[in-house]
């Protein structure tokens, strides 16, 4: 199994960018992939999920209205766009993929994980 983001960077206070993960090695089409952040030294939080079987979506309510997250299921890929981004959106953005069609934000429910992509926002 293999998740591999990609698109994180540097970007000013009210820009955007573009997450994408990449999934390998699983039956991408029964699992909920999700997004999670960690800033330095910080908790883990859950920012947006999608289930592919029927693109059913959950947000953080830090990230409602801000972030959509979408899957292309024919090249197995989930991505996270992330506009009007805030200071306090600077993370380490992890991808993670959960075998439990019920899993929604909780990262403990998340089975496997990508190495984690950084996202700074400059005020």
């Amino acid at each position: 199994v293999q998740l591999v983001e990609s698109g994180g960077g540097s970007v000013q206070a009210g820009g955007s960018l573009r997450l994408s993960c990449e999934a390998s090695g699983f039956t991408y089409s029964d699992y909920v992939i999700g997004w999670f952040r960690q800033a330095s030294g910080g908790k883990r939080e859950g920012v947006s999920s999608i289930r592919t079987t029927d693109g059913a979506t959950h947000y953080g309510d830090s990230v409602k209205g801000r972030f959509t997250i979408s899957a292309d299921n024919a090249y197995d890929t989930v991505y996270l766009q992330m506009d009007s981004l805030k200071s306090e959106d600077t993370a380490v953005y992890y991808c993670a993929a959960s075998r439990s069609r019920f899993s929604v934000l909780a990262y403990y429910e998340f089975d496997y994980w990508g190495q984690g992509t950084q996202v700074t926002v400059s005020a």
